[in-house]
């Protein structure tokens, strides 16, 4: 396993702590601006693993009284994107390259995006797919996010 990365490294830190997830989803939201405008909350971080919860609330609603699609994507992109990142060595780099979803039913309620992956070898480069789960309060999935991601090392 390779030495553990600055986001992983502060999700082990602050997760056992009083308001320590809280703390680390509101920086989450602060180091990624347009991530923190659904307010996600980081339940559960590990390499290839992650689930993070988006309340349901009139600032990532639409027209038909339900969740927008942007606020969804945004919701699978970030569950994905911790998930990879937090497998990642600290000289090594994600960025997307490409992002989909397949709408499953309209999304309502507090929504919980569900990341589980087997991690790529420390130094893998190339391209790299997650796919994160939306599943609503009843258990339901209500849309798959796809993320292509090209791994390599961070720039100097």
């Amino acid at each position: 396993m390779p030495e553990s990365n600055d986001l992983l490294s502060s999700w082990q830190r602050l997760k056992g702590r009083p308001c320590g997830t809280w703390l680390f989803s509101k920086l989450l939201g602060r180091k990624a601006r347009y991530t923190g405008s659904i307010r996600p909350q980081v339940r559960e971080l590990s390499p290839g693993h992650a689930r993070v919860e988006m309340r349901d609330r009139a600032a990532v609603r639409n027209h038909l009284r339900s969740i927008h699609a942007v606020a969804l994507i945004n919701l699978g992109e970030v569950t994905g994107g911790i998930a990879l990142l937090a497998a990642l060595p600290r000289d090594r780099r994600g960025i997307v390259t490409e992002l989909s979803m397949r709408y499953v039913k309209k999304a309502r309620g507090t929504l919980v995006g569900s990341a589980d992956f087997t991690p790529p070898p420390a130094d893998f480069e190339g391209p790299f797919t997650t796919e994160t789960q939306l599943i609503d309060s009843e258990g339901d999935v209500v849309a798959i996010v796809t993320a292509q991601w090209t791994l390599g090392p961070k720039s100097k």
